[in-house]
């Protein structure tokens, strides 16, 4: 590969990794339960829940997603414009598998302890401590303590009959601004992230497999041979 063409598509990768690096953190620590937003029906009897009804009903659905395997379509508008498809899968605790597959190759692994993120075409793999890279993330949502969620995250429920709500994190230090999720069927299935950087991405699910069997390889990275590895 030519230099020139390499740091052609250093560009376009450094561009997809500042994307799906916030999306990892919040994915990854609350197992990807996070999905686009769904079109709404306003009506005018449907009144929001309390904060502390909405937590509790996010925690229940969250709860009872043990894991998940599904297709995605990632579409972001902003500085870092584009659409990215490929396939997901997460587990408790804390395993995250988020593979790109087009335009470009990206994969992300994470096992809890450690992030890698792995750009085919750039020949490198980047290792990320899971703690630095996550900072203030949702990843109280699994904890089953509504209150405690609610002392870190303002969460709403904007109608009390939809499975739709948005949280707002109280730290200074989160990477998103808000997060809106929806669930159809008691699945994830879209969610809308709101970034630091202005950004606002989009991630539609789809063939979701709610609770499968997953193998632990699928968590595990290994840094193929002349791959360039750097360490955060």
């Amino acid at each position: 590969m030519t230099l020139f063409a390499k740091q052609s598509i250093k560009q376009t990768t450094l561009k997809q990794k500042v994307m799906s690096g916030a999306l990892a953190g919040v994915l990854m620590t609350s197992l990807g339960v996070a999905a686009p937003m769904i079109a709404l029906t306003q009506s005018a009897t449907a009144a929001p829940a309390d904060n502390l009804t909405a937590a509790k009903r996010l925690n229940k659905l969250l709860t009872n997603t043990k894991s998940m395997t599904a297709n995605f379509s990632q579409t972001t508008k902003g500085a870092s414009s584009g659409t990215f498809t490929g396939t997901m899968s997460v587990e408790r605790p804390n395993n995250f598998r988020w593979e790109t597959k087009s335009p470009s190759e990206q994969l992300i692994v994470a096992n809890g302890n450690s992030m890698w993120v792995y750009d085919k075409d750039l020949e490198q793999a980047t290792k990320q401590n899971v703690d630095s890279q996550v900072g203030n993330t949702p990843a109280l949502l699994l904890s089953g303590d509504p209150s405690k969620i609610d002392q870190n995250f303002k969460i709403t429920q904007p109608y009390s009959n939809k499975n739709y709500y948005v949280l707002y994190p109280k730290s200074d230090s989160a990477t998103f601004k808000s997060l809106s999720m929806s669930f159809s069927g008691g699945k994830p299935v879209m969610m809308v992230l709101n970034d630091s950087l202005g950004q606002t991405t989009s991630i539609k699910f789809s063939n979701i497999k709610l609770n499968p069997s997953i193998n632990s390889s699928q968590f595990k990275f290994n840094p193929p041979k002349g791959v360039d590895v750097i360490n955060q």
